[in-house]
């Protein structure tokens, strides 16, 4: 017999910021990484981004570059002390519409997995909070208890093709029957791949290639969470201009 799925992206679609983002500060509150690693560029970066002159994509790539280059050499340890520390604080802090969902498809018997680009040890804890079947974040490499630096992405699209086939191959899903939930182009293989495909507060790169997909144009749901109202919008859209870019 198949099973029906729902695959949820963590940072922007539950989550309302970046858990490495929350896990970086962490590690620079409790001592345990300098806190010149949050460069002066990084935080020009940061605050581009935070007054939406930035490209998201580009400020997460930066972003995680210096994460990785701080966490090189540290203790596991320490890594799970903030880890601990960032889902304590931190993991209640979620679209109230994903949550909804996220409870609405335990309810139905569905399989719930989070497949994110996050760091697997926060990916992980955040499963745990929520009571998820499965998970998948990016894998960062541990050697004799320290972190090496290396890193098994899944944060692209590519990526999270191949986890889908992993889960697929599992629990035997029906992705015709199946969902997923996500916000950037990263987040694409798994919108495609499945009957329901849901965007929750998409970047302009998604919406835009929402709109210019035919088959993603006539089975995709748009929803965009803002204070305490849920908005469904079209997607019936050929592409999205920024107001304020002549500004």
């Amino acid at each position: 017999m198949s099973t029906i799925a729902a695959f949820f992206d963590i940072d922007g679609t539950l989550y309302r910021d970046s858990l490495l983002i929350e896990h970086f500060r962490k590690l620079i509150k409790y001592e345990l990484i300098s806190k010149s690693e949050w460069s002066e560029h990084l935080q020009t970066t940061y605050n581009n981004w935070d007054k939406r002159q930035g490209n998201y994509d580009d400020y997460m790539f930066e972003i995680t570059n210096q994460y990785v280059n701080a966490i090189t050499g540290l203790k596991k340890s320490d890594i799970d002390f903030a880890s601990r520390q960032v889902i304590k604080l931190k993991a209640d802090r979620v679209y109230k519409y994903t949550r909804s969902r996220i409870k609405w498809h335990k309810d139905k018997g569905h399989k719930v997995i989070f497949i994110s680009g996050s760091p697997d040890y926060l990916v992980e804890k955040m499963a745990e909070k929520y009571k998820v079947d499965d998970n998948i974040g990016s894998g960062y490499i541990v050697k004799n208890g320290k972190m090496t630096g290396d890193i098994v992405p899944m944060w692209d699209s590519k990526s999270k093709d191949w986890a889908l086939d992993v889960f697929i191959d599992k629990y035997n899903i029906d992705m015709s029957k199946s969902y997923a939930y996500g916000d950037t182009n990263g987040d694409i293989s798994m919108l495609s791949r499945v009957g329901n495909p849901i965007a929750i507060n998409p970047t302009r790169e998604l919406l835009n290639h929402l709109g210019n997909s035919k088959e993603l144009k006539e089975k995709a749901r748009i929803i965009v969470e803002r204070k305490d109202v849920i908005y469904e919008l079209s997607p019936n859209v050929t592409h999205i201009e920024s107001c304020c870019d002549n500004y």
